[in-house]
């Protein structure tokens, strides 16, 4: 994250030299951020091997706690470079990715719940940590996306978004096609729509289109403190 930001610095000082600092600072005070953080932390960190580093370091309560501190220093960071709307991406279905559902339970089926648990006490926390992080700078500049609930809404039911299945990828290998990434080599589905899930982590195009109409549109238990149109309409009155 810290090239990151650092990218983001060389950007500014290049967009500065094309259009002058202060039109380049009010480039970046109306522009909207996207922040995914915090689910490789557990699923290629914490959970990666059984002894790894961080789980020997620290507990899983402990470690989520570690996370969401330096997830704060992120976001103030980034409001000293600028970002004044944010919208933060939740952890997603961790346990229920169908890399995890191969490597954990492939003969039940079911969800890991060691990354499960991880994600239940992580969301809360970040989310606390964006109210008074708002509260603090007098507006609300963060804005958490629950992206979790918006898969598990067509995960629990994934007949009444029109899928087909929930659990495998349309491409991979091995149990759910959650082996491996999608190669030349891997199984294909026909239909890449009627899979919530492309490949072994990442949602399909169809079911990310459906979580991008959760965060424009989605009620607060989607959307904390307000979905996007709230906010671009918002922002159109300054």
């Amino acid at each position: 994250m810290p090239l990151q930001l650092e990218y983001f610095k060389v950007y500014q000082q290049k967009l500065s030299s094309l259009v002058g600092e202060e039109k380049a600072k009010d480039i970046v005070n109306r522009a909207l951020a996207l922040v995914s953080l915090g689910g490789n932390d557990f699923v290629k960190n914490y959970y990666l091997v059984p002894f790894s580093a961080r789980s020997l370091q620290y507990t899983l309560q402990e470690y989520v706690i570690y996370l969401v501190s330096e997830y704060r220093k992120i976001l103030m960071k980034m409001y000293e470079m600028g970002v004044r709307r944010a919208i933060l991406l939740g952890s997603g279905p961790l346990g229920c990715a169908p890399a995890e559902i191969a490597q954990h339970n492939k003969l039940s089926g079911e969800c890991s719940t060691d990354l499960q648990a991880a994600a239940e006490l992580f969301e809360p926390q970040v989310d606390q940590m964006v109210k008074n992080l708002n509260a603090e700078l007098g507006t609300e500049v963060f804005i958490s996306a629950n992206t979790r609930l918006m898969h598990f809404d067509m995960m629990n039911n994934p007949q009444a978004y029109g899928f087909v299945t929930s659990k495998s990828a349309c491409c991979g290998q091995g149990p759910y096609n959650g082996l491996d990434f999608c190669n030349a080599y891997s199984n294909l589905c026909e239909n890449r729509d009627e899979f919530v899930f492309w490949d072994a982590f990442h949602p399909s195009e169809r079911a990310c289109r459906l979580i991008v109409e959760k965060i424009v549109n989605g009620t607060d238990d989607y959307m904390r403190p307000m979905n996007l149109t709230t906010i671009m309409y918002l922002d159109s009155l300054v």
